[in-house]
Formats: C-alpha cells, structure tokens, sequence
C-alpha cells in the first residue's frame, strides 16, 4: 500500500540527511575524501526516496482509476 512506500521514502531521506551533515562535518575538518563519500551515500538514499515516492503516486493513480471505473 502506499503508507509502506511513504515509510520507505520517509526513512531514505533520513539517512540522506544523516549523510548531508556527515558531508559538511567532514569537508569542515578539511576530509574531502570523506565529504564525498557522504555525499554520494545521501545522493543514493535520495534516489531510493524518489523510487518509493513514484511507487506511491502509480498506487494512488490506479486506487483513483479503479474507483472510476466502479462508480460506472
């Protein structure tokens, strides 16, 4: 249902979160190595969000349709 993918999506951009200000921390101390890494791991969890959030929307788009197609 699409309350699953909203919960997956809400955790994902969590993490990103956690990830972005793992990034500024790191590339504060100068780490830019390890800035990046943390970047990449938020892009990763930002995409695995944007994933579940077309999940829902498709879920939400075919209840819509077939609730239409009921009231026929």
């Amino acid at each position: 249902m699409p309350k699953k993918n909203h919960e997956d999506a809400a955790k994902h951009h969590e993490e990103a979160a956690k990830h972005h200000r793992s990034a500024a921390e790191e590339a504060g101390k100068g780490n830019h190595e390890k800035a990046a890494h943390h970047a990449q791991a938020a892009h990763g969890h930002t995409e695995h969000a944007k994933e579940h959030a077309r999940e829902a929307s498709k879920k939400y788009a075919q209840q819509h349709e077939e609730k239409g197609k009921e009231k026929k």
